[in-house]
């Protein structure tokens, strides 16, 4: 999967080609991995108009598009206007040869357009998600989600999503290992689980409480192997658990407890890659009661189970066998009322 095409097209904005290009066109000759080849591809070979009157030049064309491993459509001119008959074409050629088919923001409508999401799972900005499920009714469009790995199809949401998936990707090709120094390159998170909703915008002014909601998260961040409430987190805040769940919501966009269970699956990831902990242990350690309820929570946030995760990600002979020095002993219930996560 070496060769990767990235379609340029005019009018475009250069940073989700820049995403393409930091992840996959530096070479990295520290990774001793057979690294990527990129090539930039345009309709039309040559100087490719883009945001701010600068122009991109490429020698590359479809046919080199079409002849990828891995092609990536980084948005298009117009959501309105579906692609052209010769991008259609290579899109449908790369796929036919076995490609993997990429797609960042709007670049879903012209997969879409291409009849290759027909069918299958597919996000795009939350912007366009409305547009792309009526142009394309065959299409089951997610738009509340970061990105979706569909296997040979994957698609992803806006600019700062692509990068998300560009770095998943990159563990799905070389393991968590790279992929976590590529992101420490891009001065990103390692991992963030394609499920995990979009920001959408809200239309409501700035709330100086939201430093206090700001503040509860934090704290709860640092705590997260203690049972947590919505009580307790309301206590950090100084506010009521009503008053602080509405503020919650209108800050994050989700409730609390919810935002509680995917930060602990998430902080899974690094036990699951780092130690052969038992995954009761490992449940334990970011705050679930019980090894039931975090392989519920986390084959809904990951798609897999914990077990497969830790085949498909380990990073290399686990560091510890115990995790008792790194997140210490969790303490009994503090407080009555509903446990975040349980």
């Amino acid at each position: 999967m070496r060769s990767v095409a990235v379609l340029a097209y005019p009018g475009m904005s250069v940073f989700e080609t820049g995403i393409v290009t930091e992840v996959f066109g530096l070479p990295r000759p520290e990774f001793d991995v057979d690294w990527y080849e990129l090539a930039v591809c345009a309709e039309r070979p040559g100087a490719v108009p883009v945001v701010g009157g600068a122009a991109l030049h490429t020698p590359y064309g479809l046919e080199t598009l079409a002849a990828a491993a891995t092609v990536i459509v980084p948005g298009v001119p117009d959501v309105t206007v579906g692609p052209s008959a010769e991008l259609v074409a290579a899109l449908r050629r790369a796929h036919r040869a076995g490609a993997r088919i990429m797609s960042i923001c709007s670049g879903a409508f012209a997969l879409a357009g291409a009849g290759l999401l027909d069918g299958r799972r597919a996000t795009t900005h939350w912007r366009y998600a409305d547009l792309l499920a009526r142009r394309h009714p065959q299409v089951v469009v997610q738009p509340d989600v970061l990105y979706l790995d569909d296997g040979d199809i994957l698609t992803s949401a806006g600019s700062a999503a692509g990068l998300d998936l560009c770095v998943h990707v990159v563990r799905r090709d070389h393991g968590a290992a790279i992929a976590n120094a590529v992101a420490r390159r891009l001065v990103i998170p390692p991992h963030r689980d394609g499920g995990q909703a979009q920001f959408i915008e809200a239309p409501v002014a700035a709330d100086p409480d939201d430093d206090r909601i700001a503040g509860s998260i934090a704290w709860a961040l640092a705590h997260l192997p203690e049972p947590l409430t919505v009580a307790r987190l309301a206590g950090q805040a100084h506010m009521s658990p009503r008053t602080y769940l509405r503020h919650f919501a209108r800050a994050t966009g989700t409730s609390p407890i919810r935002w509680l269970v995917d930060q602990r699956v998430r902080a899974s990831l690094a036990l699951l890659e780092t130690t052969d902990a038992p995954v009761e242990e490992i449940a334990a350690a970011v705050g679930f009661d019980r090894a039931v309820t975090y392989r519920h929570h986390f084959g809904r946030a990951m798609r897999t189970s914990p077990s497969a995760y830790r085949r498909a990600f380990r990073t290399g002979p686990a560091a510890r066998r115990s995790l008792a020095p790194v997140v210490g002993t969790r303490r009994g219930p503090e407080h009555t009322g509903a446990q975040a996560g349980t």
